[in-house]
C-alpha cells in the first residue's frame, strides 16, 4: 500500500502536461497555425477540382468537335401505294349442316373428315328397305285402282247403250259416270304415293348439297338417325370462293366509295397474322350500309377465289387493300422519322456534314418506307441510325458498312420509279 507522498509524486508530471496544453491553446500562434493548415488544404482541393473540370471541358470540347457516326440514306422519288389495313375474319359464302331428310339406320358413311367434296357426292346411306316396301304397297294399290277404273269405264259404256234403248234409268248412268271419276281420283292418289315412296327412297342416299370442305363426323355408322336431328351428320363450308369481312376507319370511306363509283375493282390481299406470308388475293365485294357508332368504323367484304385453300372459315387474317397510288412521291425510310415538341421531323445532312432539323408532313406508309408530302426533296440525305445524340448543327460522319464513306442508298426502283419494297 502506497503512501500519500508517493501518490502526489506520481500525479505531478500529468498535472504539468495538462497545464502546458492549456497554455498552448490560449496561445494565438497555435490558432494561427491551425487556420493556415485549413486554408492550405482548401486551396489544394480547389486546385484539384479546377484541374478536373478543365480536363472535362477539354474532353467535352473535343467530343463536340468530333463528328458523330451515323447511318444515312438519300430520299428518292418513287410511286407509293396507298393501302388500308385491317383485321379480318374469313366468312364462307355458304355453310350447310348436312341432315337426313328421313329417319332410319345409318348403314354406311362414304366421306372422310376434312375431305373436299363436290356437290352431288354421296356422303352416307340410310337403310332403304322400309321405303322400298312403301313403294311396293303404293304400286300395288295403283294396279288395283286401275283395274277398278277399267271395269267401271266398261260398265259406263254398256249403261249408255242401254240408256239409248231406254232400258235403264238415267240416274244409273250418272252414278256409273261418277264412279269412273272416283276411280280416276284414286289413281291420282296412288301415283302421288308412289312418287312420295320413290322420293323417300332417294332421300335414303345423303348427297352433298354444295362443294366445300366437310367437317368432323357428328354421327357414327350403325346409329339410328332422325329427320329432325338438330346437330345433323356433318357441316360443309364452301371455301372456293370465300369472303373476308374487315373494318376500316370511317375517314377512309370517301376514297373507297369514289373508286367503287367508277366501277374499279379494288385489290385486297389477305396476310397471315404475323403479316409476312400472303394467303390469298382478291377484290373488294361490298361495303356495309352503316357505320358502327361505337368504333367509328365501317365493315367491308372482300371476295377471294382461294384456289390454294389458304383461307379457313373463321380464320383471323391481316387485310391490305390498295385504294390509290401516289405517283412521283418523295419516299424515305420510316426509321428516319423523329418526334419531338415541334412534331414530326427528320435530321437532314447538309453539304458541310452538319445536320438540319427538318419538320415533315408525312403521307401513307408502306412496309419500311413512308411518303413525305412536304419538307423533304428527293436526293436529300436523312439520318436513319444514330439520331438520338444529334442536335441542330451537329457534325456527323456518314457510315456505310462500318466505315466512313458515302451515304447508304435506298432500295432500287423500277424504271418507272415504282418502289419495289417489301409489302407487309
Amino acid at each position: 500500500m502506497s503512501s500519500p507522498q508517493e501518490n502526489e509524486t506520481t500525479q505531478q508530471p500529468s498535472i504539468k502536461r495538462t497545464h502546458l496544453f492549456s497554455k498552448m491553446i490560449r496561445s494565438r500562434w497555435f490558432w494561427l497555425v491551425i487556420v493556415v493548415c485549413i486554408v492550405a488544404a482548401v486551396y489544394k482541393i480547389f486546385l484539384m477540382q479546377t484541374a478536373t473540370q478543365a480536363v472535362a471541358r477539354a474532353k467535352a470540347q473535343s467530343d463536340a468537335q468530333r463528328p458523330l457516326p451515323v447511318v444515312a440514306v438519300a430520299a428518292r422519288k418513287a410511286n407509293m401505294d396507298v393501302n388500308l389495313r385491317g383485321l379480318g375474319t374469313v366468312i364462307p359464302v355458304n355453310t350447310v349442316t348436312v341432315r337426313s331428310q328421313v329417319s332410319g339406320q345409318l348403314l354406311q358413311v362414304h366421306f372422310k373428315e376434312g375431305q373436299i367434296v363436290e356437290a352431288g357426292t354421296l356422303l352416307a346411306e340410310i337403310d332403304p328397305r322400309p321405303f322400298e316396301v312403301q313403294l311396293m304397297q303404293a304400286e300395288g294399290q295403283l294396279a288395283r285402282d286401275e283395274a277398278l277404273l277399267r271395269n267401271a269405264e266398261s260398265d259406263l259404256v254398256r249403261y249408255k247403250l242401254l240408256l239409248s234403248q231406254d232400258s235403264i234409268a238415267d240416274q244409273q248412268v250418272t252414278t256409273q259416270a261418277s264412279l269412273v271419276q272416283q276411280y280416276k281420283g284414286a289413281i291420282k292418289i296412288d301415283q302421288g304415293q308412289i312418287a312420295n315412296a320413290k322420293l323417300q327412297l332417294t332421300y335414303s342416299r345423303v348427297i352433298a348439297p354444295i362443294s366445300g370442305r366437310i367437317g368432323l363426323r357428328l354421327v357414327d355408322q350403325g346409329n339410328m338417325i332422325q329427320s329432325n336431328d338438330v346437330n345433323g351428320m356433318a357441316v360443309i363450308t364452301q371455301l372456293q370462293p370465300v369472303t373476308v369481312v374487315f373494318s376500316v376507319p370511317q375517314d377512309n370511306l370517301p376514297a373507297i366509295m369514289k373508286r367503287l363509283r367508277t366501277g374499279e375493282l379494288l385489290p385486297v390481299d389477305a396476310y397471315s397474322q404475323d403479316g409476312k406470308a400472303i394467303l390469298a388475293k382478291g377484290t373488294l365485294l361490298a361495303v356495309d350500309n352503316q357505320i358502327d357508332t361505337t368504333t367509328g368504323t365501317v365493315k367491308l367484304k372482300a371476295k377471294f377465289d382461294n384456289k390454294n385453300n389458304g383461307l379457313f372459315a373463321n380464320q383471323f387474317v391481316n387485310v391490305v387493300m390498295k385504294v390509290d397510288i401516289l405517283s412521283g412521291a418523295t419516299v424515305m425510310p420510316t426509321a428516319a422519322i423523329q418526334r419531338g415538341s415541334i412534331g414530326t421531323f427528320a435530321y437532314v445532312v447538309k453539304e458541310d456534314k452538319s445536320v438540319d432539323v427538318r419538320p415533315l408532313q408525312l403521307g401513307p406508309t408502306e412496309g419500311e418506307n413512308v411518303a413525305v408530302l412536304s419538307g423533304l426533296a428527293p436526293g436529300e440525305i436523312v439520318v436513319v441510325v444514330g439520331g438520338d445524340k444529334l442536335r441542330e448543327g451537329t457534325k456527323v460522319a456518314i457510315v456505310t458498312n462500318g466505315a466512313a464513306g458515302t451515304p447508304a442508298q435506298g432500295r432500287k426502283t423500277s424504271p418507272d420509279g415504282a418502289s419495289k419494297g417489301r409489302r407487309q
